[in-house]
């Protein structure tokens, strides 16, 4: 048994055996036909799955028939974003990749506003430069599904024990994780992505985690000082905006709940629900800027941590739902700053955007909208601190 073996993603040979489990799960084939059709599910449950079941396996089966390797499935999956994201953008951009050589493997490290669709992104724009993708970090609350395992592992996901509670049990399961990150890094040659922060930042301010930086550093040469071992990483940030957030309503009204002292449990497929909300809801314009490699300069957690989080907040793309948002609260009445905002979007019109933007927050619960757009709002206090600071302000 390989060291790495309960969290590592599927091998090609694993795979064929995987699809036949997913394609004659009732749990999954339930939740998929949920969603199809939602009122026959709701008004006929059992009777309408046992009927149904049976024809969905069968189209499921059919259209995985030539899905016998890692490669298959991320090809599959491939063609079906691109084509959802030409139904629910209005555009989607990439910068930066043009910097990265292509025989060295990196640690991608973004901000996280969505569950799937960030490494999703990352993976579409290293395929467009002929890159291959990336294996991707997820945490095995997302896995409480013996489908949700599956298909994760397929798609080069490898698994971060979040659940673990024990002191002792977690150090080692952290120590392991770093060594299978640098192991792929190193060894295989393989790319990684990994979010800077644990769980969704649903406030909109992006900050890099020093307790996952120093994880990574577990793994280091014990001469190795801590500059040393993490600049072998090869850490590039990357920001990753969205015009619109899918599930931007539902983040609010999470935060509001915890604002009001109030205990939020989750659904057992609420995260299985955000990634739809991510996928097929509108999302406007998407920009990901790829940066500069982290280089081994840094000693310590926290001086790591504010250069991974200046390039992500600096390269974040300002939307304008950002800037409404912004010029939105109260304390946004510097005109020069907003003009200066404005300007990146010359061409957009404002009133028409402001328009958009106000029917779209108009849409949620009331007690849920000025956290909305604070969300909005904060990649421009995060970005306007950097400009503050060199003006001693």
């Amino acid at each position: 048994m390989n060291e790495f073996d309960d969290i590592r993603p599927y091998h090609d040979s694993e795979v064929p055996e995987a699809i036949a489990r997913l394609t004659k799960d009732p749990e999954l084939l339930n939740l998929l036909l949920s969603r199809q059709f939602p009122v026959l599910s709701s008004v006929f449950s059992t009777l309408f799955f046992v009927i149904a079941r049976p024809f969905l396996r069968h189209s499921l089966q059919r259209h995985t028939r030539d899905v016998v390797t890692v490669d298959d499935f991320q090809s599959h999956m491939t063609k079906r974003l691109v084509a959802v994201l030409e139904r629910t953008t209005d555009s989607y951009h990439f910068s930066g990749l043009k910097n990265l050589d292509p025989n060295t493997a990196y640690l991608f490290m973004s901000n996280h506003r969505d569950i799937a669709l960030d490494p999703a992104m990352i993976c579409l724009g290293l395929t467009s430069v002929k890159r291959n993708t990336v294996r991707i970090a997820i945490g095995d609350n997302l896995l409480s599904k013996p489908f949700a395992s599956d298909l994760m592992r397929i798609n080069r996901s490898f698994i971060v024990k979040r659940s673990i509670l024990g002191r002792r049990e977690k150090l080692s399961a952290l120590k392991k994780l770093s060594r299978y990150i640098r192991h792929s890094l190193s060894q295989e040659n393989i790319s990684i992505w990994i979010a800077q922060a644990e769980g969704r930042a649903k406030n909109g301010y992006d900050k890099t985690e020093t307790a996952l930086l120093k994880m990574l550093s577990l793994s280091k040469d014990a001469s190795d000082s801590f500059a040393e071992g993490i600049g072998e990483l090869n850490i590039i940030p990357v920001a990753i905006s969205y015009e619109y957030d899918p599930c931007d309503s539902g983040k609010a009204g999470e935060l509001h709940a915890q604002n009001m002292g109030l205990t939020y449990a989750k659904d057992p497929f609420e995260d299985l629900e955000s990634i739809q909300k991510g996928f097929l809801g509108y999302k406007g314009r998407i920009q990901v800027t790829f940066g500069a490699p982290v280089t081994n300069q840094y000693d310590s957690a926290d001086s790591l941590a504010a250069e991974i989080d200046r390039q992500i907040h600096l390269n974040y793309q300002l939307f304008p739902t950002n800037i409404i948002a912004w010029q939105m609260q109260s304390r946004a009445q510097n005109s020069t700053e907003i003009e200066q905002l404005k300007s990146q979007w010359p061409e957009e019109n404002w009133a028409m955007a402001e328009q958009k933007f106000k029917t779209h927050i108009s849409a949620m619960p009331r007690d849920h909208r000025v956290i909305a757009i604070a969300s909005y709002a904060a990649p421009v206090e995060s970005q306007l601190q950097y400009s503050y600071r060199a003006r001693g302000a």
